[in-house]
């Protein structure tokens, strides 16, 4: 069973929700309502304010939903 392809888009932190989530503004203008940080950006201590540029992954089989994988600020 093959993995599924992740979709990678670019966005902006709009505000830092509960529980370690995200909102972000893509670049195509949707909103992504939960957005959790990858476990090597937690491990290493990287830190996401509202306004930061980033690179989320969304499934192709969820795309509320998405993992922020690259903080380019």
């Amino acid at each position: 069973m093959a993995k599924e392809e992740k979709i990678e888009v670019e966005g902006k932190v709009i505000e830092v929700l509960k529980g370690g989530d995200y909102k972000v503004q893509l670049s195509n203008g949707h909103i992504i309502e939960k957005a959790y940080v990858s476990g090597k950006m937690r491990v290493n201590m990287i830190r996401i304010l509202p306004g930061d540029k980033v690179t989320v992954e969304l499934s192709p089989y969820d795309l509320t939903r998405g993992r922020i994988t690259w903080n380019k600020r």
